[in-house]
């Protein structure tokens, strides 16, 4: 990963809803607006033109919502983060999302600097999702939410790793892993490059679940 700043593209049909995202991000000098999309469709083009870092994108969009582009987009550019803006906190939105490949969830309402502090885990590979989001997760849990990987998988998993998922399920961070394991923090976010990709996954939503789903059975 890239240090910042960030190569941002805003997705949104909405040219007022792109204009407010834009004055969020230029609020830190470490996020660059590079691109915006004004639907589905043209983010994929988009992508495929700038190779942002990361793409803001709304769910709801004419021409290929947010969630169709976001899944081409992770199949070509799989380096690519995206996060999913919306106006609902609706766990089924936040299922979707997960599914498609994105690495996080944004409820438009919340504020700038939560913004940019939730953009920043993103970026660090430590997203948690919003407390009110995560209630919702977890009470109406599916395991069909992670994607279709073979649970042998598993098998294939070092005692370290697995050590780590244990402590992504608690809500760690990569540095608070890294504190309580005596490693360094790039030695963390390592492992987990690993780990997702011994198990196919996207982001660590998808890791929780699967461990959840997976692995109890196989400790």
């Amino acid at each position: 990963m890239q240090t910042p700043p960030y190569q941002i593209m805003v997705a949104d049909d909405s040219e007022r809803a792109r204009k407010a995202v834009r004055i969020i991000l230029e609020s830190d000098s470490h996020f660059v607006v590079q691109a915006e999309a004004v639907n589905g469709q043209d983010a994929v083009l988009k992508a495929r033109q700038y190779h942002p870092d990361l793409i803001l994108m709304d769910i709801n969009m004419p021409n290929m919502n947010g969630l169709e582009a976001t899944r081409i987009i992770k199949q070509e550019l799989p380096e690519t983060r995206i996060v999913i803006l919306s106006v609902s906190d609706d766990a089924t939105d936040l299922f979707d999302a997960i599914r498609s490949g994105a690495q996080g969830y944004l409820v438009k309402r919340l504020e700038p600097e939560d913004w940019i502090a939730y953009l920043y885990g993103v970026m660090n590979d430590e997203t948690r999702v919003p407390r009110d989001i995560a209630e919702k997760l977890l009470s109406e849990f599916r395991s069909d939410t992670v994607p279709k990987t073979d649970a042998t998988a598993a098998l294939e998993l070092t005692s370290r790793e697995r050590e780590i998922i244990d402590l992504v399920c608690t809500g760690a961070t990569n540095k608070e892993i890294a504190a309580m394991l005596f490693i360094s923090e790039n030695t963390v976010k390592n492992h987990l490059k690993n780990i997702m990709a011994k198990l196919h996954l996207q982001n660590r939503v998808q890791l929780i679940l699967y461990a959840k789903n997976h692995m109890k059975s196989q400790k």
